[in-house]
C-alpha cells in the first residue's frame, strides 16, 4: 500500500510538471524488449534509490545517515522494473519488483533492456523478495551471454553461488533465506503478474 500510495503522488506530482516519473516508463520497450531501470551501479555499495516524489536518485538514508552496504559490493547492477509493484497482499513487498543486471557497470538512471534469465526467491522477514536476474540485451554491455537459466547455470555455477552468498549475506540487520531459483519462464510470470500499466 506504502508503495501504491507512493505512485500515485509521484505520478500526480509528475503531470503537474515538466519532470518525468521514472516509475511510469512502460515495461517494454518500443522493440517489445524488457526494461530495467538502474539504481545501483555494479561495485557500489551506496544503496541509491529512487524517490518518487522528489523524482531524483538519492542515498537511502536511514536515521538521518547515509545507509551503505557494510559487505562485498554489489555484484551486479540493481534496479527495478518499471510500471511493476510487488502486492503485499500476494507475500510482496509493497515496492516495483528488483532486478540485478550482470553486466559492466551502468550509471544510475540508465534505463536498459534486458534478458531475464531467471529469479532468486527470497524470504525477507517473511515477505517473499524476488530478485529477477537479467543480462542487457546490448552486446558491449554483457559480461556473459546465456540465454536461459539452464544456460547460467551449467556455464556458470559460481556465479550463482556467488549470488545465493551475496543476497543472503548483504544485509547483515535482516533476516533473509534464499528460497531457491527460478527459470527464465517464472521470471517473466512474476513479471507479468507485477504489472502496474497495461504497455
Amino acid at each position: 500500500m506504502r508503495f501504491l500510495l507512493i505512485f500515485i503522488a509521484g505520478f500526480l506530482l509528475g503531470s503537474c510538471s515538466n519532470k518525468k516519473d521514472i516509475y511510469t516508463t512502460p515495461t517494454f520497450s518500443k522493440n517489445n524488449n524488457l526494461q530495467a531501470v538502474v539504481e545501483i551501479p555494479a561495485g557500489t555499495n551506496k544503496k541509491i534509490e529512487y524517490n518518487t516524489l522528489s523524482m531524483q536518485f538519492e542515498i537511502d538514508k536511514k536515521n538521518g545517515v547515509d545507509r551503505v552496504i557494510d559487505f562485498l559490493p554489489y555484484p551486479g547492477n540493481y534496479g527495478f522494473i518499471p510500471s511493476t509493484y510487488s502486492d503485499p497482499d500476494k507475500g510482496g513487498d509493497a515496492d516495483a519488483l528488483d532486478v540485478l543486471i550482470i553486466s559492466e557497470n551502468i550509471p544510475t538512471g540508465t534505463i536498459v533492456e534486458i534478458l531475464p534469465i531467471g529469479v532468486l526467491k527470497l524470504l525477507d522477514n517473511q515477505e517473499l523478495d524476488y530478485k529477477i536476474i537479467a543480462i542487457p540485451l546490448k552486446k558491449e554491455l554483457q559480461v556473459m551471454a546465456p540465454k536461459t537459466f539452464d544456460d547460467f547455470k551449467k556455464q556458470y555455477p559460481k556465479a550463482l553461488d556467488i549470488l545465493n552468498m551475496w543476497f543472503s549475506n548483504y544485509d547483515q540487520k535482516d533476516t533473509l533465506y534464499v528460497a531457491g531459483w527460478g527459470n527464465e519462464k517464472e521470471a517473466l510470470a512474476e513479471i507479468n503478474k507485477s504489472l502496474l500499466l497495461k504497455n
